[in-house]
């Protein structure tokens, strides 16, 4: 059996990076993600990982350095947060396009300003469309495993791109909670060795990242998009090869007492627990409701999420962040885009809420449904609430 044992889930994140063998850790402090990276530049200087730790001087740097070091052949990590991938913003683009599989965990963290150090989904809806696998954890035993899931996926020679993990900073990051650490021999069955099909070498150069003149750029790209959504079968098989060697399944959207629902919710990261007791509450109410949680949101699921849709009625979806000047927040767009052509299309109610750490109780799921009830099929329906917010 897997040794259970409290822990701060930012430790256990980097317990997870030790496992994986990594060559080369790169990073800058920022909060909340700091923890992480101090964990591992101790693991690092006691001798219990051969790999260099980098620090650098910025966030933009530390994507460099993994990038240099991914490139001749390391397995790579970094973390960061807010503030810091948006500095990291230049570097994301190029390590898709170069096909580099880095891994790097971004604890979730609200964009300046005004200035905030806590949890919502606004640094990484701003670089939703980087090009990088990206997946949501909903607590600290999702995101151990997924750090190893996540360089099994990105280095895959039939994917070959860097992968994000998600962690709501704070409500996460920082939290103790039970892990079911698995032992290096376990890992070491699950993800081999780092095989990089090409790499730099001053013995056979090569360029990566060349000048892309106008009659090759629009076909890379296209490569690159259709590529990515070709990841999405081998992200799945990867999970359900680590729920054979774990007994944990991971899906690339996961549903909860939905298989009578006339109504559901759709949540990314740690409020799906939070939504599940808002699901139990109004079922024993005798509400129809259920519940939809977004694992993988980069190569987006798109069939998976038509089959949970078919036979719903209504959609609440709860985004963690603003999509300025837009009709609706990010995530809800996805939906209005995934639907616009689906005969008897699900009504969609978009729900901005927990934006720079705001608390999201029980009670606000509450809330969201009866919104959603009062305003069904009405004039008064709103392209997004907000919740929690004084006027």
């Amino acid at each position: 059996m897997p040794e259970r044992v409290g822990m701060e889930v930012s430790l256990a994140a980097a317990e997870a990076v030790k496992l994986c063998n990594v060559d080369t850790v790169s990073a800058y402090p920022i909060t909340p993600q700091t923890h992480i990276v101090e964990h591992l530049s101790e693991i690092v200087a006691d001798g219990e990982l051969d790999a260099d730790f980098v620090p650098v001087e910025s966030e933009q740097t530390a994507m460099s350095v993994c990038m240099g070091a991914a490139a001749v052949g390391a397995r790579t990590f970094t973390a960061t947060a807010a503030q810091g991938l948006a500095l990291m913003s230049e570097m994301l683009f190029i390590a898709a396009n170069m096909r580099l599989p880095i891994v790097m965990t971004i604890v979730n963290r609200a964009l300046s300003g005004p200035l905030s150090i806590w949890n919502d989904h606004s640094d990484i809806m701003a670089q939703r469309d980087c090009g990088w696998i990206q997946i949501f954890a909903e607590n600290g035993q999702e995101v151990f495993d997924n750090i190893i899931c996540a360089y099994r996926m990105a280095e895959d020679r039939r994917v070959l791109f860097p992968a994000i993990v998600n962690i709501d900073g704070f409500i996460l990051s920082h939290v103790v909670e039970p892990h079911e650490i698995v032992d290096q021999e376990t890992v070491d069955t699950f993800l081999p060795p780092y095989e990089p099909l090409h790499t730099m070498h001053p013995d056979k150069p090569l360029t990566m990242g060349a000048f892309g003149m106008p009659e090759i750029y629009a076909e890379t790209k296209k490569a690159q998009d259709e590529a990515l959504r070709d990841s999405l079968p081998v992200i799945q098989e990867v999970w359900d090869e680590w729920a054979k060697v774990t007994g944990r399944q991971y899906k690339r959207v996961e549903t909860y007492k939905l298989d009578d629902a006339e109504q559901a919710f759709i949540t990314m990261g740690s409020l799906g627990q939070t939504a599940e007791l808002a699901v139990d509450e109004l079922r024993n109410q005798g509400k129809k409701v259920g519940l939809i949680k977004i694992r993988l949101w980069r190569p987006f699921p798109t069939d998976d999420l038509r089959q949970v849709f078919s036979g719903l009625k209504r959609l609440l979806v709860v985004d963690r962040a603003y999509s300025f000047g837009a009709l609706t927040g990010p995530v809800a767009s996805e939906m209005e885009a995934l639907l616009y052509d689906v005969d008897n299309r699900p009504e969609i109610f978009d729900f901005i809420a927990g934006i720079g750490g705001r608390d999201v109780p029980l009670g606000s799921f509450i809330e969201m449904f009866d919104v959603a009830e009062r305003d069904s099929g009405t004039e008064h329906k709103q392209n997004f609430y907000t919740l929690e917010v004084r006027e």
